[in-house]
């Protein structure tokens, strides 16, 4: 009789642990599942962009010659009408003496032939001929100054200098490459935009703020001065889909150089996005899903597109509808066709504290 008893006891005592058990689980099954946002919103945009300075010109020698003197170095400041290089201009000043010479011969036999005019003793047809001849004279003269004052190179603009590519005592070619020289008081920054954000940046271009855009450098930093877009190539790249854009960015503290990378952030407004958490997303394989509830409140994973990344939560380009039910936590405790059961939280609520959801 004893033993009936305790086994009733036992058998109680189970029933009691297994109910209770079973209560726990159920409360664990019921997941708060949410739908998306429709809302207009902003969003930024990075793109690759190179940098380049407003000037950047390569300096060359225009006569043959030997490289006498360099008056600059390496990565220096230069201003503009500065001497920079000196080719040896023996020859070039000999043939301006010579110039000189063969002008003032003409002068004379001018002047005389002038006087002799003057007198009737020549024709006005001699005069004009020694005053051709004068004028020739001249204008060799000027040529050879021209041709002298090619053995000084000078900067055309202020700039930095790049490395030398010759060095002093060098026989130069004519044309022959020796510097580059630029101005990076203002940078210009090239960067590609894909046809449909080009779309919307044009449709929502005359809103000034539109036009400003930040470089985020190599480093990760924001550049500390905005840019602004001034100009928009004519033709789409047919290859890529893409178009290139050209910002222009002041440069005082000459920090940027020609040459640079980095990413242009561009803000552009997005109409009617469709928002939902980051944490509702999963990856497979690079690619985004979420959990769908149906009707009958059971699990369907669903792959969609993502438009846009912002702060906890991402901005749907396809895939879902406003109407749908997607799973807002606990994706790793359900499995795909499996019934459970859910509670339903307005989007805006779940937007409002989404770091309270947040992991």
């Amino acid at each position: 009789m004893k033993r009936i008893l305790i086994l009733i006891c036992l058998c109680a005592l189970f029933w009691n642990t297994g109910c209770s058990r079973k209560e726990e689980k159920e409360e664990e099954t019921e997941f708060l599942v949410t739908s998306p946002l429709k809302n207009d919103t902003t969003v930024t945009n990075q793109y690759v962009c190179q940098v380049r300075s407003i000037q950047h010109i390569e300096l060359r020698a225009l006569e043959k010659g030997y490289l006498k003197k360099i008056y600059v170095d390496e990565g220096q400041m230069v201003r503009q009408g500065q001497l920079m290089f000196q080719i040896l201009p023996i020859q070039y000043q000999a043939e301006l003496q010579k110039a000189q010479a063969e002008a003032n011969f003409a002068e004379v036999e001018y002047r005389n032939t002038k006087s002799l005019a003057d007198s009737n003793i020549v024709s006005k047809a001699e005069l004009a001929l020694a005053k051709a001849k004068l004028d020739k004279a001249n204008a060799e003269v000027s040529v050879a100054k021209v041709h002298l004052g090619f053995t000084e190179i000078r900067a055309p603009f202020t700039g930095i200098m790049d490395h030398f590519y010759v060095r002093e005592g060098s026989l130069l070619d004519e044309g022959e490459l020796l510097t580059t020289l630029s101005d990076n008081s203002k940078m210009w920054v090239y960067f590609n935009v894909p046809e449909a954000e080009y779309l919307n940046y044009k449709t929502h271009a005359r809103q000034e703020n539109l036009k400003h855009v930040n470089l985020l450098m190599a480093n990760q930093q924001v550049f500390d001065y905005p840019g602004v877009v001034q100009t928009i190539e004519a033709d789409f790249n047919n290859e890529t889909g893409n178009i290139a854009f050209r910002a222009t960015f002041p440069n005082p503290k000459g920090l940027l150089r020609h040459g640079e990378t980095g990413n242009i952030q561009m803000t552009l407004p997005v109409k009617n996005a469709l928002i939902i958490p980051q944490k509702a997303t999963f990856e497979v394989l690079e690619k985004k899903y979420v959990y769908v509830v149906d009707k009958e409140d059971k699990i369907r994973s669903r792959e969609i597109t993502i438009a846009a990344e912002l702060p906890h939560i991402f901005v749907v380009k396809a895939g879902l509808n406003k109407e749908d039910r997607i799973l807002l936590e606990g994706l790793r405790q359900v499995r795909e066709n499996e019934k459970i059961r859910c509670k339903f939280v307005k989007p805006d609520s779940v937007m409002a504290h989404l770091s309270l959801y947040a992991e």
